[in-house]
This record gives C-alpha cells, structure tokens and sequence, in this order.
C-alpha cells in the first residue's frame, strides 16, 4: 500500500512539472555525455600510448654529403665516424636499453622515399645522395629516449637524433586539451542539471505542501514524506543518464567503429565495451547529484 502510494505522488509530481522534468532530463544527458567524453577520450588516449609507444623508434640520422649541421663540417658521414657511433651505441650505460637496432643505407633510405612518394615532382629530383643513412634504434624502455640521444648527440657524423614519440606528443597533447575542454563543459552542465534538479522539486514541492501537511498530521514520517520527491529528482537523472549512454554507445559504434575504424587503420580505438564501462559511473553520478539535490531541497520546502 505505501510503495503504491509512493509511486502514485512521483507520478503525480512528474506530471505536473513535465516542462521541467523534461529540462532536467535534457540538461542531465548534454551534462553526462560531455562527461563520457572525457572518459573515452582518455581511454583513446591510453590505448594510442601504449600501443604506438611500444612500437616507436629512435632515428639517428648520419651526415649527408650537404648538410649545415655543425657536426657534419667534414661532409658524409666516414667508415671511422660510424665506427664510434656504433661503440658509443655499445656503452654499458647504453646497451641494456637497446632491444634492436637496424642500420638503414642511402640507398635503401632512397628507395622508401620514392614508394612512399611516388609520382611527386620533388621526388625525381633528388638523389640517393642527398638521403640520411640512419640507425634504427628499437628501445626496451621507450621512455629512456633521452638516455641514447645523450650519448650520441654531438658526435661527428651524427646529424640529428629524432624521437617519434615527440610526433605523437602533439596529437596528445590536442587530445589531452579537447578532454579538459569537455570535462569543462560537463561541470558547468552538471551544476546546470543540479539547479534545475533544485528548482524542479522546490516547484513540486510548493505545489504539494497541503498533502505534505495532512500526511504529516496524520503521523508519516520525514522520509516517507520526503521520499516521492527525491525519487523524480533521480528517476528523470537516471533517463538522461541512460540516454547519455545510448548517445556514447551509438557515436562509438557508427562513427569511430565503423567509419574511423575503416578509414584508418591500426590504431587501436575505444570500443562499444568502453561505453558499457563507462556507463554505471554516469549513471551514479546522475542519481547522486539528483538524489543529494534533491534531499537538501525538499528537507527545507517539506517543512509545515
């Protein structure tokens, strides 16, 4: 009889504060999706570390026979010059971190350059000559970048050391900034959604207070009383919660899935699964705020 009658007051209240119980719903989903965002945009973010970073290289380029670097000043790198990069490479201090390393000739250097350019104007102009030999180096700690450009930068015949994860740095770092732009956004959302909770149930509330007080004289208790409120507050929460979710689950799946995912291959993007784990942190986070909300709005308007 009393989850009936429970059940019948949040009815009742929904209905005659539909406008707004739509607003909330609204205002709780646009909220909880930029959330979700965020989330799944650091999930991207964990994934392409740990798979490009695993797979990334140290490039030591060797002097060209034309190069204004200060240590290429007796031209191409020579047989002598290789030989002491090659036991700097060696040095106990260096070894362990190697995993593999691979010597790339001119020639070879050359060859990748006109299948990778293949039809380009500017290809034919140039010659194997004018192309880097280079060390290839594979680290077992990729993250020990600094370790080997140390030992080997400044010696003659080296031109430049690179790091491919500085490449990939940029794109985080845009990632990272669109996580902060969007996590942002949802604060300022979800301090929306609480208002509206408030504003939502006060409204309620007001309505009802002749109820309130004959259930009150009548001996309910606060909780009783209070409880049909702060169950619209979470039930129209946990709908925008859920439509957040079906909102993120569809963009996953139609767009990074199966689009991203056919127009650029071997990354490693977040999946529907991600969604699905995801999902129960928005929707505690929507029954919360509204259920907290909403308690420390109708303990104050319940009173009679």
């Amino acid at each position: 009889m009393r989850i009936r009658f429970v059940l019948g007051e949040i009815g009742q209240g929904l209905r005659r504060n539909l406008s707004m119980t739509v607003s909330v719903i609204l205002v709780t989903f646009v909220s909880l999706a930029f959330v979700g965002v965020a989330s799944l945009l650091q999930t991207q973010i964990g994934k392409m570390k740990g798979d490009w970073y695993d797979k990334v290289e140290v490039t030591v380029f060797l002097c060209p026979t034309d190069s204004s670097a200060t240590t290429c000043a007796s031209g191409a790198v020579t047989d002598a010059q290789r030989a002491d990069i090659e036991k700097a490479l060696k040095a106990p201090e260096v070894a362990p971190l190697i995993e593999k390393t691979y010597f790339e000739t001119q020639d070879e250097a050359y060859a990748s350059f006109q299948k990778r350019f293949a039809g380009q104007s500017f290809a034919s102009v140039l010659t194997a000559a004018d192309m880097n030999s280079s060390y290839r180096i594979k680290l077992t700690d990729p993250t020990k970048y600094q370790v080997v450009a140390d030992v080997v930068s400044g010696l003659p015949g080296v031109e430049e050391v690179q790091d491919q994860r500085q490449l990939f740095d940029r794109l985080f770092l845009v990632l990272d900034r669109a996580t902060l732009l969007a996590g942002g956004l949802a604060v300022v959302m979800l301090l929306a959604a609480v208002l509206l909770i408030t504003t939502t149930i006060r409204l309620s509330a007001l309505s009802r207070r002749r109820e309130t007080g004959i259930m009150r004289l009548v001996g309910a208790s606060n909780w009783f009383i209070q409880l049909p409120f702060v169950l619209e507050g979470a039930i129209a929460a946990t709908i925008g919660a859920a439509l957040a979710v079906g909102a993120l689950w569809l963009g996953v799946k139609y767009l990074v899935t199966d689009w991203l995912g056919r127009s650029l291959t071997g990354v490693a993007y977040v999946t529907t699964t991600d969604v699905l784990a995801v999902a129960p942190v928005l929707i505690a986070i929507a029954i919360a705020l509204a259920a907290l909300s909403s308690l420390v709005t109708v303990s104050r308007y319940t009173k009679v």
